[in-house]
């Protein structure tokens, strides 16, 4: 049965990493042969058959869901009920909507919207509402967040802008949100949202400093509801039960252990349940329940075992949970103890395998942090072994008891009140370790390297004795100083990272590092920080030569300061360097100067007589072995006719579309003389400039280049000086992902 249930595990995993689904016929008849196999005792046959047929079914429905691509960007009229926690702040209010209807048009089972100075929602209630609709997407960047994947792992149909709507009935059964209101207006010396974090599992409360803090230290799992919470209440109750029973203070008549079993079972479902029930929360409900239970039948219970049907009960409740990196990091955690303390704890004391438990989490998590494209906490280790302890034996015990006790007057506020101060007080302490150690973004790595750390790893968690285990801290260095391929003498190598409505191009030569423009900052969305920053270290990049800002319009130098803290900046050039913050201390950009890299050919522009800041973009030629790369910042039809005069004015293969492809830019005149072979498109899908301008995109086509549009096509790689074709993300296939556009 174990090696069935291996099986089980293997065919529900299998489908999420296929390019494209299987056929639906072959789904359906999956099944029917699993049955088949079964009278013929080919159990792990079957059970791998039917895990696999179970979750490619799955997401067949999960994509047919979608909305369809007639309705993409459509306005329409729609009803349907909040659900689960809406989430208010920087003057935007953004909920799921479920049972989603329109007239005579077919919508997604659950849609994700967000209202721009929309009034206060609650759970529970119905609403009509304008929304212009969107198809799941986001973002694509090399080894970066995938928010068409969470979209898809969510079951989001779509996504949305609310732009107007009317309340058609008010809330129902929404207790949640209820406890969720009442937690916030308590008196918790300002750590109100903290508690709705850590009592409901909705984070949307806290601040982004508050989140950095808990990546940084590694506690991010203390603040949203994980296994190790549900465990703890289980075990509370059911020791105080077999508490009672031992000192005669339990009723006879009542057998103490099924009541213990049942009362632990009944407050972990209970607490997962008021936490939303997610992934952690599922897996420890399982594994509580399988422990009770094989406790009940007084048998000796394995560590794997129900670690393994905990896995397999998850992934049947939601084959799409694998797409979730909260799945594997809660399993993998489980896994590393078990490995690591089953069966030999040792004669070590209590805080000496507190110790080592934490240190052992941290180094077997690294390979998988590494996998999942997540950062690595450096002081994790050392914060958690006060941060757990804090959390779980004084904050949450508090935290509960004052929910429960809300309905007495000042008793339940009062412990409010408490715990409030004791996540406060914790907050202090691990903002002042966060400061010192912040969270490591490794370097994407091949394949074969991860292999070699996850077998260093591998060797550290083996007992201290077994031959070649010495070997692992060799091979798990190699994760930290992975070697690192870089371009060759005289060629370039280019990313165009997907940015949205704004514009960020990452150019590494040899030895040499460059940023032209740093993404767009909108409010408190910052892309450069979270996406330019953290694809500078996925690439290796942790110190620019150049970071040059074209211009100082925020969606090409927003993300600038961000970029700044992140990496050492040696120095800035900017088109308008008085229109940017003094302490990126700009130089300004002095048209006609001209530097070499590494073999790679550099020259800056400037239009003399520009007026706006549109018009004194600073532009950039790259030149490798002989191919040639213009990069144009905003610059218009005006500016291109003044460039055009300019020594920039040849041949270049690779073309930067001007002001993002908007109608006043990429004049038939430029086209003409550089003869671009390829124009790279930077914008946000479907945004409020209609860029590109369909009028530019007929010129591009009839001229015969080759258009690559980051809303359609994500992240761009080109490397300069080999004249071969683009490579972006969107070539790499993934079931849930849209396929690039055909043709120019």
């Amino acid at each position: 049965m174990r090696t069935g249930m291996m099986a089980l595990a293997v065919g529900l995993l299998a489908p999420v990493f296929l390019p494209a689904l299987p056929p639906v016929g072959l789904m359906l008849v999956l099944p029917l042969v699993a049955v088949m196999l079964l009278p013929f005792r080919s159990y792990p046959l079957a059970f791998l058959l039917f895990g696999f047929s179970w979750t490619s079914i799955s997401a067949q429905w999960a994509l047919i869901d979608r909305l369809p691509l007639a309705l993409d960007g459509e306005t329409r009229w729609v009803e349907g009920r909040v659900v689960g926690l809406p989430q208010h702040g920087d003057g935007v209010v953004r909920f799921e909507l479920a049972d989603a209807q329109a007239r005579r048009t077919r919508l997604p089972k659950l849609l994700r919207l967000a209202w721009y100075a929309g009034p206060p929602l609650n759970s529970g209630e119905r609403w009509r509402l304008a929304v212009k609709l969107r198809r799941p997407g986001g973002l694509l960047n090399p080894d970066a967040f995938d928010h068409e994947a969470w979209m898809l792992a969510q079951r989001i149909g779509a996504s949305g802008t609310v732009k107007d709507g009317q309340r058609l009935a008010a809330a129902r059964g929404a207790w949640r949100d209820s406890l969720r209101q009442r937690l916030l207006a308590v008196d918790a010396q300002g750590r109100g949202a903290a508690l709705a974090a850590l009592v409901l599992g909705d984070g949307s409360g806290l601040s982004r400093a508050d989140w950095q803090i808990l990546q940084d230290t590694g506690t991010v799992h203390l603040l949203v509801i994980s296994g190790q919470h549900i465990a703890l209440l289980a075990a509370v109750l059911y020791g105080l039960v077999a508490g009672l029973a031992r000192f005669g203070c339990w009723p006879p008549r009542w057998p103490w252990l099924p009541w213990a079993c049942g009362l632990a079972f009944a407050a972990a479902l209970g607490y997962g349940l008021l936490a939303g029930f997610d992934v952690p929360v599922q897996r420890a409900c399982v594994m509580v329940a399988l422990v009770l239970l094989w406790r009940l039948r007084f048998r000796h219970l394995g560590a794997w075992w129900p670690l393994l049907l905990a896995f397999n009960g998850v992934l049947l409740l939601e084959p799409l949970a694998s797409l979730r990196p909260g799945l594997w990091l809660s399993f993998a955690a489980v896994a590393i103890l078990i490995f690591t303390f089953g069966g030999r704890l040792g004669p070590w004391r209590w805080w000496q395998t507190w110790t080592r438990a934490q240190w052992l989490i941290a180094l077997g998590l690294c390979p998988v942090l590494l996998a999942l494209s997540l950062p690595i906490s450096l002081s994790g280790p050392f914060a958690n072994l006060f941060a757990v302890p804090w959390v779980s034996l004084l904050v949450l015990p508090t935290a509960l008891l004052g929910c429960l006790l809300l309905p007495l007057p000042y008793i339940g506020e009062g412990l409010l009140w408490l715990a409030g101060g004791l996540i406060d007080w914790l907050f202090i302490v691990l903002g002042q370790i966060a400061g010192r150690w912040p969270a490591w973004i490794a370097m994407t790595v091949p394949w074969w390297v991860w292999m070699l750390g996850g077998l260093g790893t591998f060797l550290l968690l083996l007992p201290r004795g077994v031959p070649l285990r010495p070997l692992g801290w060799p091979l798990l260095l190699i994760l930290a100083l992975p070697p690192r391929e870089r371009p060759a003498p005289g060629m370039a190598e280019i990313w165009q990272l997907d940015v949205g409505q704004g514009l960020a191009i990452v150019v590494r030569t040899r030895e040499h590092a460059l940023l032209y423009d740093a993404g767009p900052r909108l409010g408190d969305a910052d892309v450069g920080e979270r996406v330019v920053a953290p694809a500078l270290h996925k690439l290796g990049i942790a110190h620019l030569d150049l970071m040059l800002l074209s211009h100082a319009d925020a969606d090409h130098a927003g993300g600038a300061q961000a970029v700044a803290r992140s990496v050492v900046v040696e120095r800035v050039i900017s088109g308008d360097p008085p229109a940017l913050p003094a302490e990126l201390q700009a130089d300004i950009c002095a048209s006609g100067r001209r530097w070499q890299w590494d073999g790679v050919s550099f020259a800056l522009w400037q239009w003399a007589q520009a007026g706006d800041s549109n018009q004194r973009s600073c532009v950039l030629q790259i030149e490798a072995n002989g191919e040639r790369l213009l990069l144009t910042g905003d610059i218009d039809s005006a500016a291109e006719e003044a460039l055009l005069k300019s020594s920039l004015a040849v041949p270049t293969q690779w073309l930067q579309a001007p002001h993002h492809g908007s109608r006043s830019s990429s004049s038939m005149a430029l086209l003409k003389a550089l003869r671009p072979r390829a124009v790279l498109i930077s914008r946000g899908q479907g945004n409020a400039f209609g860029h590109p301008h369909p009028l530019v995109i007929a010129r591009y086509r009839k001229h015969g280049v080759h258009i690559l549009d980051s809303a359609e096509q994500g992240a761009i790689h080109l490397q300069l000086g080999r004249f071969q074709p683009a490579r972006t993300l969107r070539q790499q296939r993934r079931f849930w992902r849209e396929p690039p556009p055909a043709g120019p």
